[in-house]
């Protein structure tokens, strides 16, 4: 047989993992089935937590600086810059890890160090924005963010609004110029992976704001503040988001940034694609190897393991999946384009135990799942 030419493409492993650590333990675990192989290790995201890990192992230049967090407490938060863009990730500034959730807080979080990364960014020269959108405290509409970048934001005696998604159910007027006049040109891009509205049953409060720490009483309360805040910002003359496709995710921080930045939404996965060479990988690769924390029903619905497998399948690459669970039929893994699997809680004696060791699991398997498709591969040709 010929050189085996192997794309190692996991996203993080949460709780144990980066990408960028993933791909290397898998990249070990393959070289030690089979020494000869050709591995490029290509770690991707889908534009939600460790999105930067990957943009940094790709080349990316760090920014560091402190910013309020959530609850207005100083955080130290970062971004990346590639090729003139500035790739923010909200959780650096605002996301749930910041914060003990609770009713409180689901209704006092909020997205204003968000705009301090933004406007920091905008001030050192970028023109051109990504922001993602996952793993956040808040259910604020993205207003703490729009005031961070110049928006007025006030109640019916025209005074201002605190911060906080429960504060916004006092919102009457939104006046946007500070916001236009401090982005210019610049084009604005929101990662996501999810499709919820900001509104109504499928919406960033009724969904996402349990997450957070709101009982169904909070739920109720975010709602009603961000229909007053949607149409406060439709009266700005921003475009409706109440109903927009992605405009829930992170909190309603997409559908901030949609209706003032006018930004796009799109994959995260795809935006992080661009960046990393996978597609540049994948051409004469024989086998892609992909992996993630859980693969479970979410797996399938824009997040990265799916994106590469699907990728693989069309070049017509076998797929091989490392998790740290599985919760997936082998049929809903073959109808994804995944070959075979492995979870590494099925070689570990507890879930806290895989979780340590996850590095040396994750290899080993790795290992374990390489042989096999090796040992059919030549079966298959022989």
């Amino acid at each position: 047989m010929s050189v085996v030419r192997v794309v190692v493409a996991p996203d993080k492993f949460k709780g144990s993992l980066t990408a960028v650590e993933a791909a290397e333990a898998i990249a070990q675990g393959v070289r030690a089935a089979d020494p000869a192989a050709e591995v490029t290790p290509c770690p991707v995201a889908d534009g939600g937590e460790g999105t930067l890990d990957v943009l940094f192992a790709a080349g990316a230049r760090r920014v560091d600086l402190r910013v309020r967090g959530p609850l207005s407490q100083r955080v130290d938060a970062w971004y990346a810059v590639l090729d003139g863009t500035a790739y923010i990730e909200s959780a650096r500034a605002c996301g749930i890890e910041h914060v003990k959730p609770s009713p409180r807080t689901a209704l006092a979080a909020h997205t204003y160090g968000v705009g301090e990364l933004i406007a920091h960014a905008l001030d050192s020269g970028a023109r051109r924005i990504a922001l993602t959108v996952g793993g956040t405290a808040s259910t604020d509409g993205g207003a703490g963010m729009l005031l961070a970048l110049g928006a007025r934001i006030l109640d019916a005696g025209g005074e201002q609004v605190g911060l906080g998604g429960g504060a916004l159910r006092a919102v009457t007027e939104v006046d946007l110029t500070g916001v236009r006049d401090r982005l210019g040109d610049t084009v604005v891009r929101v990662a996501t992976d999810v499709t919820n509205p900001l509104l109504g049953p499928r919406g960033a409060a009724a969904v996402f704001g349990p997450q957070k720490g709101a009982t169904p009483t909070e739920v109720g309360e975010l709602e009603t503040a961000l229909t007053a805040w949607a149409g406060a910002l439709r009266r700005a003359g921003a475009p409706a988001i109440a109903d927009h496709p992605g405009a829930g995710a992170g909190g309603g921080v997409a559908g901030g940034a949609m209706a003032a930045l006018g930004a796009r939404a799109e994959s995260g996965f795809d935006l992080v694609v661009e960046l990393t060479g996978v597609e540049d990988a994948l051409r004469g690769a024989d086998l892609v190897i992909t992996g993630e924390g859980s693969l479970d029903s979410q797996s399938l619905d824009g997040k990265a393991p799916a994106g590469i497998a699907a990728r693989a399948r069309a070049n017509g690459i076998a797929v091989l999946a490392l998790a740290g669970r599985i919760t997936l039929t082998a049929d809903e893994l073959a109808a994804a384009g995944i070959t075979a699997a492995t979870a590494l809680v099925d070689h570990a004696p507890s879930v806290q135990h895989a979780q340590r060791h996850a590095f040396g699991l994750l290899r080993d398997q790795a290992t374990a799942l390489m042989r096999a498709w090796l040992d059919r591969d030549r079966e298959a040709t022989a």
